[in-house]
């Protein structure tokens, strides 16, 4: 454990947030505190006694740390939240957030829209959901449109967007035609209101209005319009699932339980509105550690309620968490009136705090059910490579691709899989130094010479052997045949390393045909798991060096702008671009704005001012 006994006494007795990082400057966990220096100091002191195996394990990799102080508990717990999002700590308790549910959204607007969203924004229109079934959500819309007459168009009405005349909307009687300033805006909004209220779970008004209407369309045998109000109702029911009248007050509550596997834990949420359930929710969370309970709880509560569009006065759960009281204010000030965190001991609030627990089992059972079904497909292109090959073990490949357009500006790339997964974090780019001209195997030699020369370098100086350049591959993929195979061997043999090169070797349609291997030439089957993941590796490879080529492209062509101006040299140039921003800004700038800047003298800055304004030189002369 590293010794961190300076940095401990400089840690406030305040509240705030702490971070730590590992040797790679990579943030591993987010905490909270009421008093810093406390919480911090009981982390590294010498005893491991009452130390969670988390704790201890995670200790271990700290290589520093860094902290926030905030005002109070609650701005805290906001802050850490926040960071967990945003770091995906490996030692926090993770919401697995990756399922983008759909909101209905109400924007803030002249004659508002309904919309279906993915993503809560801060712009002062109302969002309800999430909801699990995005089809409903299709449906449901087109029925609040059609019943209350909402509009479907994209004008900017309150900028002033109008229409010569209205769109066949208005025509059908679906749109009071705002468009063309034919609507009562009051009589407009009170119908807003009315979908707020549907959606806030106040359905009984709509649902009699489409019983009454398919009822009527029957009595005058008008079948097709009944079936339509029909399958009204059955959307309806579809979107809100209600199941039973839960409760004899008539509350808006929470309830949240959860099961736990070996490593992911199941999240059953039910939304209670108005003394009914109305839907339902399952969420899952990733775990490294057993934790207790009360941490599991707290941190769902606080990753969930942080992103939420409606916080109820109650949330029932079987455990309470860790830091309860900071958790009530916090949800208090997001709703606005007292929120509780109870257990609930008795009655129908504990027996559907149960049905609830049962839900969360039975998703547990299906997420391990899905792991097992993925384990066992899990890598099948790269078990077959091994097989094929008689390599074992194979964790980091590497694959390596140059990327130049008619010989000019030669880059390389290197991206990086673990098995079969890509680790962005590790890829490599490589601007090719000594090569001129379309020489594809001299710009792959110096690549692949300085990508192990700094290997070798990271390593000889003590630098990471896990991460980086310093991590060595256990299998190198070349784009190409016997020819690129030979030469990083050669280059490999310089170096007394030994590391397995397979090629890629491709018919004359560009197509991965075969693979080279000692010499030895390995024909593939289109339809093998193998030839799917080789077929992954090159296409990644071969993006990330055109996207990197095409960046290098877009540089140069701002720099051969400015270089074409006289008096200006690189130091300038980078000067006007930080400035400005972009040639664009520049070409805008007044004469008085350049003079002066980075150092410049009135005739650097004017022949930069002439440069843009061709015409008013011409003029003067």
């Amino acid at each position: 454990m590293k010794d961190f006994t300076n940095q401990l006494k400089e840690l406030p007795h305040k509240p705030g947030v702490y971070l730590m990082f590992n040797a790679d400057n990579e943030v591993i966990y987010v905490g909270k505190a009421i008093d810093l220096f406390r919480r911090v100091h009981s982390y590294f002191t010498p005893s491991q006694k009452g130390k969670s195996p988390k704790v201890v394990a995670m200790v271990e990799k700290v290589d520093r740390f860094e902290y926030i102080v905030v005002e109070n508990e609650v701005e805290a717990l906001v802050l850490e939240s926040n960071f967990i999002k945003e770091h995906d700590p490996y030692y926090n308790i993770l919401l697995r957030d990756d399922k983008q549910y759909p909101y209905i959204h109400i924007p803030k607007e002249a004659f508002p829209r309904i919309l279906k969203v993915r993503q809560v924004g801060e712009d002062g229109g109302d969002y309800f959901g999430p909801f699990p079934n995005a089809y409903a959500v299709n449906d449901i819309i087109r029925l609040l449109q059609r019943v209350f007459k909402i509009r479907t168009c994209r004008l900017d009405l309150g900028g002033g967007q109008r229409l010569k005349r209205p769109c066949l909307n208005h025509f059908i009687d679906q749109c009071p035609a705002p468009c063309v300033d034919k609507a009562d805006e009051a009589k407009y909004m009170e119908a807003i209101e009315e979908v707020r209220n549907f959606l806030k779970g106040k359905d009984g008004e709509i649902r009699a209005y489409l019983q009454s209407e398919m009822e009527s369309a029957a009595a005058d045998l008008n079948f097709e319009r009944a079936a339509r109000f029909r399958d009204d109702l059955f959307h309806l029911d579809d979107l809100q699932e209600r199941q039973k009248v839960t409760f004899t007050r008539r509350k808006d509550a929470d309830v949240v339980a959860f099961a736990r596997g070996v490593h992911q834990i199941t999240i059953q949420v039910f939304f209670v509105r108005d003394g009914k359930l109305v839907d339902r929710e399952h969420f899952e969370m990733k775990e490294a550690f057993q934790e207790e309970g009360g941490e599991i709880i707290s941190s769902f509560l606080k990753q969930f309620y942080l992103q939420a569009t409606y916080v109820p006065s109650e949330v029932l759960v079987a455990t309470l968490p860790a830091d309860q009281r900071a958790i009530e204010e916090f949800l208090t000030d997001r709703r606005g009136t007292k929120v509780s965190i109870l257990v609930p001991q008795r009655g129908d609030k504990r027996a559907l705090l149960q049905m609830a627990q049962k839900n969360a089992e039975e998703e547990l059972v299906k997420l391990e059910r899905r792991a097992q079904r993925k384990n066992r497909s899990k890598d099948r292109g790269i078990k077959e490579l091994e097989a094929l090959l008689g390599l074992e073990n194979l964790g980091r490949v590497e694959a390596y691709d140059i990327s130049n357009i008619s010989g000019v500006q030669n880059v390389g790339s290197m991206v990086v899989f673990q098995r079969e997964k890509k680790v962005p974090k590790e890829y490599r780019k490589f601007k090719i130094r000594t090569v001129e001209g379309p020489d594809e195997y001299a710009s792959q030699r110096e690549m692949v010479s300085r990508r192990f020369d700094h290997g070798l370098k990271d390593r000889a100086e003590g630098r990471s052997q896990k991460t980086g350049f310093g991590a060595f591959p256990d299998l190198i993929l070349m784009d190409g045949g016997l020819g690129q195979v030979h030469l990083v061997e050669e280059i490999l043999r310089d170096r007394d390393l030994s590391i397995p090169v397979v090629g890629m070797v491709k018919d004359d349609k560009h197509v991965t045909r075969a693979l080279v291997y000692r010499d030895r030439e390995y024909k593939l089957a289109f339809t093998s798991s193998l030839y799917k993941y080789l077929y992954a590796v090159q296409e990644e490879v071969h993006r990330f060096a055109i996207n990197y080529h095409r960046k290098l492209r877009s540089k140069d062509m701002v720099q051969s702008v400015l270089d074409e101006i006289p008096g200006i040299g690189p130091v300038r140039r980078q000067t006007l671009l930080r400035e400005f921003g972009s040639v664009e800004k520049i070409k805008e700038a007044s004469l008085e704005s350049l003079v002066g800047l980075g150092g410049m003298d009135r005739r650097s800055a004017q022949n930069v001012y002439d440069y843009f304004h061709p015409e008013e030189v011409e003029k003067e002369e």
